[in-house]
């Protein structure tokens, strides 16, 4: 949680010899002891911990989770496991999803044996896939950029004459003239010996932009593997002359970079409770879908904030909005087709079953025969579309541990399903409940462009959740409404919850200082000095900025509540800084190029153009 943007990694490691000395013949054994696989103890106070650990107090203690497969690389066996105080308060994102797996299976077992479907001991499982964006630049001019290196985005930097509106980079085909290609094929061997199949690569919208997407899985499963995933990727992209960046928002005016939280819930024998026949068959109910989709339906609408507040991580201030990043408006597309099912479902105009509708395509040629396509186009500017038996959260950012994303998930819709069994079991009727919650939750259904200023308006009036500032989302984790909700559903206590309100505003707060002390460092290192040396652009302008940031960083400092730290935070990034880095982009433009010291857009955004690979590298597989 507090790492995201910022550290190689962001996994907590300890990594321990398992050998001891026979202490009769001094032979080296090795000491394979199950205890010490299933438990370890180590100082949970060095870890950001929102209070919860003290230096006097610094007992860390970790437990082997059985839901995520054991890997082995190169000399080590890592074993997934969840990390919690003395006193089992958790220090870690797995714990609370743990938690909100269990709420989810509970609840969603008991709403389906009132829908007619009794699993038994199985549990209702949450299933993830998450498409991984990414951008690869040429390592040797990542050195010349201190933003890049120690903040993970360009500060300042003025656009190159090319960028994405000839919309030519998406899907195309990887160039063999770049190291890109052989390095994410060996990310991808990297991964299959872990037992990460990533199914998908493919360029991305933006210049240098990237994307892998692997097989869907079991949650915590596909959290862990994509941790991997994202250390891998920095890791192998070293070896081929390439610096990988997982950071939201990397360059201005392209893409930023997300990562698609594809999220389904079924039984463990494979009944998916998004998908209408299989659902519907399963529980011999021709409504089930549509009482499963209400409790979603109303889950996103009570509980908006939360998701917003879920996806508040420091990159997505600059990605949120546009892009192919939906606004931070949380409203649920449905498509046509569902939407004219469920509003006759809820206006009580008709029951029956919802079929999905197909139509045919005929391109008109002998070469091409027709074939069918669903019904439903695809909306990319919504937050939280249905997509065929799972919803995609859009709005996740790519460097995210999404731990907090399927904790939210889970638990909103774990609640809301624990209110309609609680409702059916006093003796109300269940389509009757689906309809009063439909009704009820109606305004948050939007199937128009989210990018529209106009319709975000109309979403705004009404009354939908719409947090703009990721540093407010943050704070809601605290809310009565919220508390109550984490506490009712046995996923995080009051003190777990505060201490992530502390954790996420003082990530917030420590990504800022880096870039603003990376922003001073490089006017009074390079813009500057360029300046001078060529004799043209703004000086007085940029010898001003030095003052006013270090001002600003020293007022934060100087500031003790961590929520009026990130507060003040946010107005030094997203206004001082803003308006230092268009003085300093202006002498960019006038600077020549000879004068000027620091990496430009066109030598970090465009590989085929600027790197090439020698014929023996051209692929990682050998012949």
């Amino acid at each position: 949680m507090a790492s995201s943007g910022v550290r190689h990694g962001q996994t907590g490691q300890v990594q321990n010899m398992m050998m001891a000395f026979n202490r009769t013949t001094n032979d080296i054994e090795f000491d394979f002891d199950g205890k010490n696989l299933t438990k370890g103890e180590t100082d949970g106070s060095s870890y950001p911990n929102g209070g919860l650990r003290a230096t006097h107090t610094a007992g860390g203690y970790l437990a082997i989770d059985t839901s995520s497969p054991i890997f082995l690389r190169g000399d080590t066996i890592f074993i997934p496991s969840a990390f919690v105080s003395y006193y089992g308060a958790a220090l870690d994102e797995k714990t609370p999803l743990l938690r909100s797996n269990a709420a989810l299976s509970k609840h969603g077992k008991r709403l389906l044996k009132h829908l007619g479907l009794d699993i038994g001991n199985q549990d209702v499982i949450s299933n993830i896939g998450l498409e991984q964006e990414f951008f690869l630049i040429p390592r040797d001019q990542y050195y010349r950029r201190p933003d890049l290196q120690l903040a993970g985005r360009t500060i300042i930097g003025k656009d190159a004459p090319r960028g994405q509106e000839m919309c030519d980079h998406y899907m195309a085909p990887p160039s063999l003239s770049s190291p890109a290609l052989a390095c994410m094929q060996e990310i991808q061997d990297e991964c299959w010996r872990l037992g990460i199949p990533l199914k998908t690569r493919h360029r991305e919208v933006a210049p240098n932009q990237y994307e892998f997407a692997p097989l869907f899985g079991l949650n915590t499963t596909q959290i862990d593997q994509n941790l991997m995933v994202m250390q891998i990727i920095e890791e192998v992209a070293v070896r081929h002359g390439l610096a990988a960046l997982m950071q939201e928002k990397p360059f201005n005016d392209v893409n930023g970079s997300g990562k698609h939280n594809n999220w389904s819930i079924g039984t463990e024998d494979g009944v998916m409770l998004l998908h209408p026949a299989k659902i519907n068959k399963a529980t011999g109910n021709d409504s089930a879908f549509a009482v499963i989709m209400s409790a979603i339906i109303a889950a996103v609408n009570e509980h908006g904030d939360l998701m917003r507040m879920a996806i508040a991580s420091p990159g997505n201030d600059f990605r949120l909005g546009a892009c192919e990043a939906p606004p931070a408006i949380v409203s649920t597309y449905l498509g046509e087709d569902i939407t004219f099912y469920l509003s006759h479902f809820k206006d009580g105009k008709g029951e029956g079953e919802y079929i999905p509708k197909l139509k045919t395509l005929d391109l008109g040629t002998h070469e091409v025969l027709p074939f069918e396509v669903p019904a439903e186009d695809r909306n990319r500017t919504s937050p939280f579309p249905y997509g065929g038996a799972r919803f995609e959260f859009r709005a996740v950012g790519s460097s995210q541990n999404v731990s907090m994303v399927n904790t939210v998930l889970n638990t909103i819709v774990a609640e809301k399903f624990a209110e309609f069994a609680d409702r059916i079991d006093a003796g109300e009727d269940a389509h009757d409940i689906a309809r009063q919650t439909l009704n009820d939750s109606w305004k948050v259904v939007f199937n128009g462009n989210n990018y529209d200023e106009a319709m975000q308006q109309e979403l705004t009036d009404r009354g939908i959740w719409r947090i703009d500032s990721g540093v407010e989302a943050i704070a809601v984790i605290t809310s009565e409404k919220n508390v109550k909700l984490f506490q009712k559903m046995k996923v995080l206590t009051k003190e777990e919850c505060h201490s992530r309100q502390q954790i996420m505003h003082d990530h917030y707060t420590g990504t800022v200082d880096i870039e603003a002390k990376c922003l001073v460092d490089m006017l009074n290192q390079h813009i500057i000095p360029s300046v001078k040396a060529a004799g043209v652009g703004p000086l007085s302008d940029l010898e001003a900025a030095v003052g006013t940031l270090k001002a600003a960083i020293s007022e934060i400092h100087a500031t003790e509540d961590s929520y009026k730290k990130a507060q003040l935070a946010r107005v030094l990034r997203l206004e001082t800084m803003i308006d230092i880095r268009a003085v300093c982009d202006a002498a960019e433009e006038v600077v020549p190029a000879n004068l000027w010291t620091l990496a430009t857009y066109k030598e970090l955004l465009f590989l085929d153009q600027h790197t090439a690979s020698t014929p023996e590298s051209e692929s990682y597989f050998d012949e």
